[in-house]
């Protein structure tokens, strides 16, 4: 099932999500339909309230940022990295800040510099209930952190500075009006 996304604007991506609790759901369903859904949005991570889900979930496969690269540019960091992010809580962060270009499917057509730390370990259940705690680094530790923010009612326009928030601000009240042009679902606001 392809899930329309939700908007900047929709109270749901404010809310921090709630855990999952062991088959409440069936979490092995609500992955495969996150990754159809992110895929047909042309994404790379896709948290459960950019769905209207105020749970704490979300999937990622960063694979499709090395596919027009050559070998020696390649992220090694995304190499088979698809997978799904139940219960997640970040224990640490840390690493020198790094800049890079970041999206999100509930903003569209906006994009801006975010500096997040290096390396991320996360706690986490993936969809058969085994709890994993893991490091990364590169451009999977970003793609964490940003759907995590999701989870945590943050996006990625709170990390930008004064002077660049108010610059998209008419941009931003567009989207949340549905004023926006999209090749994907997108939730209107009521």
């Amino acid at each position: 099932m392809i899930y329309p996304i939700v908007p900047y604007g929709d109270p749901i991506l404010r809310k921090v999500a709630v855990d999952i609790e062991k088959d409440s759901m069936d979490v092995k369903q609500l992955a495969e339909d996150m990754f159809d859904t992110m895929y047909t949005a042309s994404g790379v991570g896709l948290a459960a309230p950019q769905i209207g889900l105020g749970i704490r979930m979300f999937v990622v496969d960063g694979r499709p940022m090395n596919e027009d690269e050559e070998p020696k540019d390649q992220d090694s960091s995304l190499i088979d990295f698809k997978k799904v992010f139940i219960n997640a809580q970040i224990l640490e962060e840390n690493g020198e800040e790094w800049g890079f270009e970041e999206g999100c499917l509930s903003i569209p057509g906006i994009r801006a510099d975010v500096f997040r730390p290096e390396y991320v370990k996360i706690k986490y259940v993936d969809t058969d209930w085994n709890e994993h705690v893991e490091v990364y680094e590169g451009l999977a530790a970003r793609i964490i952190q940003h759907e995590y923010d999701h989870i945590d009612g943050i996006l990625f326009t709170d990390h930008l500075n004064a002077v660049k928030k108010r610059m998209l601000k008419n941009k931003l009240a567009d989207i949340s009006k549905g004023k926006v042009s999209v090749d994907y679902k997108m939730k209107l606001l009521k």
